[in-house]
């Protein structure tokens, strides 16, 4: 059966990469697949490539001398035909190839091919935003889809922004660019699904990364990042050169760096902390602006006591427990927040 099957396959393997062998292999299952669909056959069948870009569906026969089962015998006679080197009780290949199965055939090719080269494209569209997980991406707005976002890539790939990956208040149109982290890519059935987020840690850390130079210069280190997305965050640099401020390169001149990350974020407010190896002045920093007065740590809690002035308790707690809840984020230490008059009232009962 004449298929111009050569030239189309040159033609994939040059655009998509897939080698030859692997497509004659699919196309050989599918022929397959579509002759016992719809000739009902049971038998061993295989396909003959040849090189005139024609094929065969055959079989192998017993050859008998009385025809019992044509499915899997053929008379001696008729085996002779194809060979004259055959006799009763060997096995001989014979051509099953049906006239009519020509449509069938071509319309089973376009089939595979068009699946296969949807299949290496999402693979492809796999792999290359696998390696970028964690970084950041820029993608306009396409649409959205109850409270989701659907975000054009820039080359042409589409990614999903869920409403948990969204900051909360922040509202966009349709047509904005907008600057995410790749936070997964998952395999679905219908190709994969490239997952973006604006309130992961690494968001944070990416837009970082973006404004202020001496982190990708390696003269400021990102430690650590607590963050409830769009209210507020900490993040804890330090310097690996004495002579360097790491707040101070972070928050910039009047301040100029820090807006511009603040802005992006819709307004959420930063607490840049000086990570110190010293876990008292670590958390003392990180509880800013509070001021604690002593510090007490149970090693095998993992739990550092706090003891503030009394008039400055609500402010190391912060508003519904914030300010303590992601120093606690940022230290990875338990924190307990003690007023002054009831720390020295304990010592005095004590």
């Amino acid at each position: 059966m004449k298929m111009d099957l050569a030239a189309a396959l040159k033609e994939i393997q040059k655009q998509r990469g897939i080698p030859t062998e692997e497509m004659f292999l699919t196309l050989e299952a599918a022929l397959l697949s579509a002759y016992r669909k719809n000739y009902n056959f049971d038998g061993e069948l295989f396909i003959e490539f040849a090189e005139n870009d024609t094929f065969l569906v055959m079989t192998y026969k017993n050859v008998v001398e009385k025809v019992l089962d044509p499915e899997s015998e053929i008379s001696l006679e008729k085996a002779l035909k194809i060979s004259d080197q055959v006799e009763i009780g060997d096995q001989i290949r014979v051509d099953i190839t049906p006239e009519q199965f020509g449509r069938v055939a071509a319309q089973t090719v376009r089939q595979v091919v068009m699946q296969k080269i949807t299949e290496v494209d999402r693979k492809h569209v796999y792999d290359r935003y696998s390696e970028k997980v964690g970084s950041m991406i820029t993608g306009k707005i396409q649409r959205f889809d109850k409270g989701d976002v659907l975000i054009e890539l820039e080359d042409g790939t589409e990614a999903l922004m869920p409403l948990r990956e969204q900051i909360p208040g922040q509202r966009f149109r349709q047509g904005d660019y907008i600057k995410s982290v790749l936070l997964d890519v998952k395999k679905v059935s219908k190709g994969p699904q490239i997952i973006l987020s604006r309130t992961h840690p690494d968001f944070l850390r990416r837009m970082f990364e973006q404004e202020i130079p001496e982190i990708p210069d390696k003269l400021v280190e990102i430690r650590s990042i607590a963050r409830e997305p769009g209210v507020r965050s900490k993040i804890a640099v330090h310097s690996v050169e004495e002579h360097i401020d790491p707040v101070g390169s972070c928050v910039g001149l009047r301040g100029s760096r820090i807006q511009v990350v603040v802005n992006e974020l819709n307004g959420e407010k930063i607490d840049i902390v000086k990570w110190n190896p010293d876990l008292t002045v670590y958390i003392s920093n990180a509880l800013s602006p509070a001021k604690p007065r002593t510090m007490q740590y149970i090693e095998e809690d993992k739990r550092m006591i706090v003891v503030v002035p009394d008039s400055q308790l609500s402010l190391a707690i912060g508003r519904e427990g914030q300010n303590v809840r992601l120093a606690a984020k940022l230290t990875h230490i338990k924190i307990d927040i003690v007023k002054e008059s009831d720390y020295i009232r304990s010592l005095d009962l004590g």
